[in-house]
């Protein structure tokens, strides 16, 4: 057969599919677990494959892709895996929407799809250690770690309210309550219905979680300071107010203003909390039902906003202060949360906002308990939350705040009325879905045993290939108890898929493994990882739930590490006509759009040149096309500098020494932006690169080895972000092909600083005519640098009285001359 002859242009259709296929042939990017280089762990978070993919999802990849490229070249075995988190509601809904469809079927279908478009832009990843959630080889595997969280008393099953459909008699997700109504059904209001439900403690693990967020210097601030306010450590106390008519019953509030006890003028309850009905009076009932009722159709943020007016009813039942003996009434109010503190609190309203805007509607009485200092005694306009001292507080009176606490605590641990106590925000993890595409939970319940976990050796508990709600399936819930024999019933909800993603990233060690989750030893080899990238919606949620895996991991000596990801990135958004980039909003552009019309290497490189790489960008056409053009440059450059002229007067033309010296310059600023992820100004510095080339050929510049050296580099340096066209050339110039060294696996430049330094030169700085000052400095200084330096000269900013310069003169490398 004859072979088609190459072509001297550049056409990026041509040469991408042919090193994609190479790449892969060769497993460049399959890791070793017994390599002695040093290991890098580089991953992007796996994606739900739930719709098409556009280039503007592929940002993040990308950056991953440069990076796994560029350490494969530093010498590093690098680990750079991929997969699916393809359980879940997005999936099912999705499903839904078309047809009723099967999850599996139109996950697997966009599974394939965007592995094809992932390799099409050139994205390597180790595909032999791909995981995808749904498949029973991993899911056996998300079953067998809740068992181990059983064991460790870390999973338990309690009451919690959900939301639920009466029409589709089912639990809707937060996110399908719509202005209080189904989604699916507008005119169907949704009710609150308590169910047993499973949860993780993650609770016992908030104080580390909070305290080794110090170690993670690495990710980015406004992240960490996310999870600490979600963790929400606080200090206070905990006391008992008995309610007034109920022998031995009281209300236990939390707060962390024991200075302020004595100014609590009442009580409020939520609209959930149990002893509601209790303290209820008979005239008080059918009110205190009505509302406790409509409370219980809003969502927690809808109770927990600002903009709305407080609301609340009286029970008719009374509460005792212990500090004082009074007698204050008690309220139910929708701002007060059961799942929050412990699901009561003493409003004191002269200190506390919401408090005292209740106060004020209901005409509660406010007392002043903390004055301000020069305060005058006026009467309250609003709450005072500041510090300051104690009055109308007994034995505690003109004591300042923090000391007042102290002492409180003290006097109510004696009194044994109240103690000291640590809180957080946090609340224990509720895992438990009521909806089919989820991983099952492991559990059975026998009338004669009771709860019984599924024993290790018959899983994994799988889920019926009918697609219908598993407590509607009696197939799947009709089982035998482990235990006795006797008839017992599965558990019929599944887990939250962020269980799924807290652990998927110890599977890539070992993913074919049939005996355990993962192999600890080869886990231990490639934890922790080194370069965790993805968007930033994911700040709390998956973060925290990785690294409490993690640590319970940890605890159940499986890992070493404590902390799953050393250095954590989040990406911005790809937006196009003002709007993020999406198929949906009618903006995307597909991969298979941009590899036919500019190549993939140009869709690379623009997406990465286009914006600093954390903040959301805006995709032009127009700047995608000069990328293109940056590229054909390159590779007249590389493969045809006979075809550049010389032209006079050429801008530092012919310089070997400055070529050499740029040369040097730009492998340091490559370098430390490819590793830094700075990855627009790393190409901002290929283009001044190949315009100090082009300069030095227009200018006469001789092609000898300085020539061939800086060709190279340029190459090399382009290789991570833009390798189709750079193992292309490579190839070309004769250093590497099929059959030779790929670029692939070639050493990264070395940085020589020597020849990378400016010469230094001295420069004579005057100010009117006059020297006053001679510096030496590097050659070659910009106007504006050399202004910044004349005027760190003590003798220049004497001789100008301090002034700024009206005019500046200067000469390069020889002369600056300030004007007044």
């Amino acid at each position: 057969m004859e072979t088609k002859p190459r072509r001297s242009t550049y056409v990026p259709q041509e040469i991408e599919p042919k090193w994609q296929k190479i790449w892969v042939d060769r497993g460049v990017m399959d890791a070793s677990d017994k390599s002695p280089k040093p290991k890098y762990y580089d991953l992007v978070m796996y994606p739900y494959p739930s719709g098409d993919l556009t280039v503007g999802h592929a940002r993040n990849y990308v950056m991953g892709d440069v990076l796994a490229r560029l350490k494969r070249m530093q010498g590093y075995e690098v680990l750079h895996p991929f997969g699916w988190d393809a359980f879940g509601l997005p999936a099912e809904n999705a499903a839904m929407k078309r047809g009723g469809i099967h999850p599996k079927t139109w996950t697997v279908e966009n599974i394939a799809k965007a592995k094809r478009e992932l390799k099409m832009i050139g994205i390597l990843y180790d595909w032999d250690r791909e995981v995808t959630s749904c498949m029973p080889d991993y899911y056996r595997w998300t079953e067998w770690l809740f068992l181990l969280f059983y064991e460790r008393g870390l999973a338990y099953r309690a009451m919690s309210p959900v939301n639920w459909c009466p029409v589709d008699k089912t639990v809707l997700a937060n996110e399908q309550v719509i202005n209080g109504r189904c989604w699916r059904h507008p005119d169907v209001e949704v009710e609150k219905r308590d169910l047993e439900q499973w949860f993780f403690k993650i609770t016992d693990y908030a104080e580390r979680l909070l305290n080794d967020l110090e170690q993670l210097d690495k990710w980015p601030h406004k992240v960490r300071v996310m999870q600490t306010n979600w963790i929400g450590r606080s200090e206070g106390a905990e006391v008992d107010f008995p309610v007034a008519g109920h022998e031995g019953e009281s209300i236990r509030i939390y707060t962390t203003r024991p200075d302020t006890l004595f100014g609590s003028t009442f009580m409020v309850l939520a609209p959930e909390h149990p002893l509601v009905e209790k303290v209820t009076t008979a005239e008080h009932r059918a009110r205190v039902r009505e509302y406790v009722e409509r409370a219980r159709k809003e969502t927690e943020i809808e109770r927990l906003s600002t903009e709305r007016e407080k609301t609340g009813v009286a029970t008719g039942g009374f509460a005792i202060n212990p500090v004082n003996g009074e007698k204050i009434p008690i309220w139910v109010a929708d701002y007060v949360l059961v799942t929050y503190g412990t699901g009561a609190i003493m409003a004191v309203p002269a200190h506390d906002e919401r408090d005292f805007e209740f106060a004020k509607r209901y005409g509660l009485p406010v007392r002043e308990v903390i004055a301000p200092a020069g305060s005058g005694g006026e009467e309250l306009r609003d709450a005072y939350i500041g510090p300051g001292v104690m009055v109308n507080s007994g034995q505690f009176d003109g004591l300042d705040s923090k000391t007042g606490s102290d002492r409180v605590i003290g006097w109510l641990e004696e009194k044994g009325i109240g103690k000291r106590s640590v809180k957080y925000r946090l609340r224990d993890w509720l895992i438990s879905r009521q909806r089919y595409w989820g991983c099952p939970i492991p559990i059975v319940y026998c009338e004669l045993d009771g709860i019984v976990p599924v024993p290790y050796d018959r899983l994994p508990v799988l889920l019926p290939e009918e697609y219908k709600p598993l407590a509607d399936n009696p197939d799947f819930w009709r089982t035998r108890c482990p235990r006795c024999g006797r008839d017992a019933r599965r558990e019929t909800d599944t887990m939250d898929t962020f269980v799924d993603s807290s652990w998927y990233f110890l599977r890539y060690a070992s993913p074919h493994d049939e005996n355990e989750p993962f192999d600890p030893e080869l886990a231990n080899h490639w934890m922790a990882v080194d370069q965790y990238t993805g968007g930033v919606e994911h700040a709390i949620l998956h973060l925290l739930y990785s690294r409490f895996f993690t640590k319970v991991l940890h605890d159940a000596g499986l890992l070493d590490v404590q902390e799953p990801f050393m250095r954590l990135f989040n990406q911005g958004m790809v937006k196009r006509f003002g709007q993020v980039m999406s198929k949906s909003a009618g903006n995307g552009v597909s991969p298979d759009e941009l590899v036919d019309k500019q190549g993939a290497d140009a869709g690379r490189i623009y997406e990465m040149f286009i914006g600093p790489p954390e903040e959301d960008v805006e995709w032009n056409d127009s700047g995608l096309n000069g990328v293109v053009k940056f590229l054909h440059r390159v590779w007249r450059l590389v493969l045809q500098p006979e075809s550049i002229e010389v032209t006079a007067g050429a801008r530092d033309g012919g310089d070997a020494v400055l070529l050499r010296r740029r040369v040097a310059q730009t492998i340091k600023k490559v370098t430390d932006d490819y590793e830094d992820l700075r990855f627009n100004t790393a190409v901002a510095y290929l283009m001044e690169l190949a315009n100090t080339m082009q300069d030095y050929l227009q200018g006469g510049g001789v092609r000898d080895e300085g020539w061939d050296a800086a060709v190279h580099t340029l190459v090399k340096l382009l290789n991570p972000i833009g390798p189709h066209i750079s193992e292309e050339m490579w190839e070309r110039l004769g250093e590497g092909g099929p059959d030779r060294g790929l670029l692939a696996d070639a050493t990264w430049p070395e940085f020589d600083a020597a020849v990378a330094a400016e010469p230094e030169v001295t420069l004579v700085v005057q100010v009117s005519g006059k020297v006053r000052d001679r510096m030496a400095v590097a050659a070659g200084l910009s106007e504006e640098q050399a202004l910044a330096i004349a005027m760190a000269s003590d003798r220049v900013r004497a001789a100008l009285n301090g002034s700024k310069p009206s005019k500046v003169i200067y000469v390069r490398d020889k002369l600056i001359n300030l004007v007044p």
